[in-house]
């Protein structure tokens, strides 16, 4: 159970930066980036990748093959 905590950790953590990035891209100037738009957006998709791990993670399904 511990590996799979930490193997949905890391997804969702690269899942929050990812979408936080797309988020920040989408101003045309920095300092026009809603904050509050890229937090929730982060928020948003972190939780939505702790939730699809729990459907499955390759990562974990393919070591105990």
């Amino acid at each position: 159970m511990k590996e799979w905590f930490k193997a949905a950790g890391i997804r969702a953590l690269r899942t929050v930066a990812q979408a936080a990035i797309g988020a920040i891209g989408g101003a045309a100037l920095f300092n026009e980036v809603s904050w509050a738009v890229v937090g929730s957006t982060a928020l948003l998709a972190g939780i939505m990748s702790i939730l699809m791990s729990i459907s499955g993670l390759p990562e974990i399904e393919n070591k105990n093959k």
